[in-house]
């Protein structure tokens, strides 16, 4: 399993993977190296960060130390004690000392998390405006979002590496959701540049449903969701080949993307877990091939919103949302200005 970076702070750490956010980047430069870990409660002070830090990280001996944890608390204990935020001061010497405080104490985790298995779509979904990013922000305070995209993956190679990007069944709690959004690569036609990457139509099928098994087999109550490959723009194919293409040639089709899309929607059905079939969503709405693929497969920010829109939606029929969730410590508008401490004390 990845090393984990967490990010530990008040509401400029929760709303770090908002668009343009600071966690949002973070989170995709190490996209294949480590897990960026949201741990932003808005409106806390180190008074009250020390007081939930048992709650807001795992035990250590739930697994490895994290990589990193960044600590961004301050703006709220700096309120002033005569103002209205009175209730969110801490005197000066005391914020120094619940620092020291904090960072004696740094070790691990605890939200429930949703996984997101995939190739390049899903690896950079973590990207300014990208659909991994806006689901990590929009359960900010009730799940973990955890990222594991590999670009140029398909179907075959993904079931080969399985057991090394999910962690084992007896390493803690189920995961909520886990989205497997593979057959971009699974369709690229077998005699054209990205030849290598082709994987035929039956065996993607097959592929797909030997991942959802392995996932039920680890996991029986976590919810699965296929996402279809996305529909393909022939023309900017041509004018953004990742290797140099002589032939002059897409390498990959609309039409032999839509099968793809419809083996997908059959495996589904096949293993009784729930399909977004992007391929056909795409398509109904107008200008597609420019307002929401960036290269003739890649997504816009507008084609990462309409992932993102497809997911929680699926989500919520699932009964996964952050209305369903509980926040995992207090929210601020929980808590008593006469007497914030008596918040933290029940935990």
């Amino acid at each position: 399993m990845r090393p984990k970076i967490y990010l530990f702070g008040d509401s400029i750490t929760e709303g770090s993977f908002t668009d343009g956010g600071w966690g949002d980047p973070l989170a995709n430069h190490f996209s294949r190296t480590a897990d960026v870990v949201l741990r932003g409660y808005s409106g806390y002070n180190t008074r009250s960060a020390l007081m939930v830090k048992e709650k807001a990280f795992p035990p250590s001996e739930s697994g490895g130390a994290p990589l990193a944890v960044t600590v961004f608390f301050g703006a709220n204990d700096a309120s002033l004690p005569d103002r209205y935020a009175a209730f969110l001061h801490v005197p000066l010497d005391e914020y120094k000392q619940n620092l020291i405080a904090i960072v004696a104490f740094l070790k691990k985790k605890m939200r429930p998390e949703i996984y997101l298995f995939g190739d390049s779509i899903t690896e950079g979904s973590f990207t300014n405006g990208g659909w991994g990013a806006s689901l990590a922000n929009h359960f900010s305070r009730t799940a973990d979002v955890v990222l594991r995209g590999y670009s140029g993956y398909n179907t075959r190679w993904a079931l080969m590496v399985k057991e090394k990007v999910l962690p084992p069944a007896e390493s803690g709690g189920a995961p909520l959701a886990v989205t497997v959004f593979f057959g971009a690569n699974d369709a690229s036609l077998p005699d054209r540049y990205s030849a290598f990457q082709h994987v035929p139509l039956d065996e993607y099928k097959q592929n797909l449903v030997a991942i959802v098994a392995f996932l039920k087999k680890q996991w029986a109550s976590t919810r699965i969701i296929l996402i279809t490959p996305p529909p393909i723009d022939e023309a900017a194919r041509i004018l953004h080949p990742y290797v140099p293409n002589p032939s002059g040639l897409p390498e990959r089709t609309n039409e032999v993307a839509g099968r793809y899309a419809k083996e997908c929607v059959a495996a589904a059905a096949e293993c009784g877990v729930a399909v977004i079939d992007i391929w056909e969503k795409m398509q109904k709405l107008p200008n597609w091939e420019k307002t929401y693929l960036s290269d003739g497969l890649h997504l816009t920010p507008n084609g990462n919103k309409v992932v993102f829109e497809e997911v929680i939606a699926q989500l919520k029929d699932q009964k996964i949302s952050p209305d369903n969730l509980p926040p995992d410590l207090p929210l601020f508008s929980q808590i008593d200005p006469n007497d914030p401490v008596k918040s933290f004390q029940n935990l």
